[in-house]
């Protein structure tokens, strides 16, 4: 391993020497002008001591020669895989150990491309990770930090293979239709990338169709049912966040474009909607939060958008929530939930919430996510219980996949 000294010696003020000043220093011929071609790959391999990660004796290993043949494949959902520079890295893979080194990083770079490209789809198809654990590691030093830390190269070159049961089955239809293929189909495939192929027991909502899937471990599919999404204009986000809670007897809090169309039909003449709907106002949110009376309140005001009101909906069998909500943190307040509209389920357009996702059978869920004993509560408002694990659950949208 080089020492510190080497090391600055190697970066100086104004970046890499000339290979030729390095390579006395245990640099592998060509890596430091390598790196100095691809600098964001400079720390992951300093981390490491220059130790190459895809030769050997100045030799390409076999694990380089099965990540070249895997970037060979051409995936179908990644259009622009030219990037690779694969006849480059075919042509380095042959040369003389004295390229070992600069074979070595830009195979780590191809690799780290790769693994963007499969991690996240294309820019209309992306997803927003809400949760900083389902991230992927995308950057190049990531990505290379994350195959030294496998048990082999080759173990983490099988987790790369490895993919979800819905993209195989897209990939399949693709394969099979060839140029025949919808555009649907490919933009299912391309989305269909960020599900998680490593087996883990998680969650998929597909907007497109309006449907949620309960995988287990092993990538079996536990359970299934339909789901509401959100209407037109309000369309629910594809995203992927970590289910960490429930909540037994939820209010509902009523987003502001809803807190408006009521304050217009009390405005209209509707003076018993509130109690109807078991409403109650009440100031901005945080310790101090209290009771709002609704004589005191400028409903033209609220109604034009002038000013916003807090309203919240009491528990109850009407409750929008219904009787349970599952919690996956993100700022853009988007769960899952019960609903007291069973009726909507059976349309065949179930784009009718406000970017929430309502659920044809929440109990049914609760009874997975806790692993088959989910809790009762005491009818008191707003029992919070923890999930005995966080599940993923990923919102895609996969047009050409439905349960059928």
């Amino acid at each position: 391993m080089l020492c510190a000294v080497a090391a600055a010696e190697l970066w100086g003020s104004t970046g890499l020497h000339a290979p030729h000043a390095t390579a006395h220093a245990g640099i592998p011929a060509g890596m430091a002008e390598a790196l100095r071609l691809h600098p964001a790959l400079a720390p992951a391999y300093a981390e490491a001591g220059y130790r190459p990660l895809w030769t050997s004796g100045g030799q390409p290993t076999p694990a380089s020669r099965t990540l070249i043949g895997l970037l060979a494949e051409r995936d179908r959902a990644i259009p622009n895989s030219a990037h690779y520079d694969l006849p480059r890295l075919q042509a380095l893979a042959a040369a003389s150990p004295a390229q070992a080194g600069l074979f070595d990083v830009a195979l780590s770079q191809a690799l780290a491309a790769f693994v963007a490209d499969t991690a996240q789809p294309s820019p209309g198809h992306r997803l927003y990770y809400v949760d900083a654990e389902l991230a992927p590691p995308t950057s190049p030093a990531a990505v290379l930090h994350a195959a030294r830390q496998a048990p082999s190269p080759e173990r983490y070159l099988a987790g790369l293979q490895a993919r979800h049961p819905f993209y195989t089955r897209l990939d399949q239809a693709v394969a099979a239709s060839g140029a025949a293929s919808t555009p649907g189909l490919r933009a299912s495939l391309d989305a269909a990338r960020a599900l998680p192929g490593d087996g883990r027991r998680h969650i998929v909502v597909n907007i497109a169709s309006a449907e949620l899937w309960m995988f287990d471990a092993g990538g079996r599919i536990a359970d299934h049912m339909r789901v509401i999404v959100g209407k037109p204009g309000m369309a629910t986000p594809p995203m992927a966040g970590l289910i960490r809670y429930a909540v037994r007897t939820p209010y509902w809090n009523l987003p502001p474009d809803l807190a408006r169309e009521r304050a217009r039909k009390i405005v209209a003449g509707d003076a018993d909607l509130l109690t109807r709907e078991r409403i109650e106002l009440l100031s901005a949110a945080g310790a101090d939060t209290r009771p709002i009376d609704p004589a005191s309140v400028d409903w033209q005001a609220v109604a034009a958008g002038a000013r916003t009101i807090r309203m919240r909906q009491l528990p109850g069998p009407d409750n929008m929530m219904g009787q349970i909500k599952f919690m996956l943190p993100n700022r853009l307040g988007i769960y899952l939930h019960d609903t007291p509209m069973k009726a909507a389920f059976a349309h065949a357009d179930r784009r009718a919430s406000s970017g929430c996702v309502r659920l044809e059978d929440a109990e049914r869920l609760a009874h997975w996510l806790f692993d088959g004993h989910p809790p009762a509560g005491n009818g008191t408002a707003e029992q919070r219980f923890d999930l005995p694990r966080p599940v993923p659950v990923y919102i895609v949208n996969l047009p050409a996949l439905s349960a059928g």
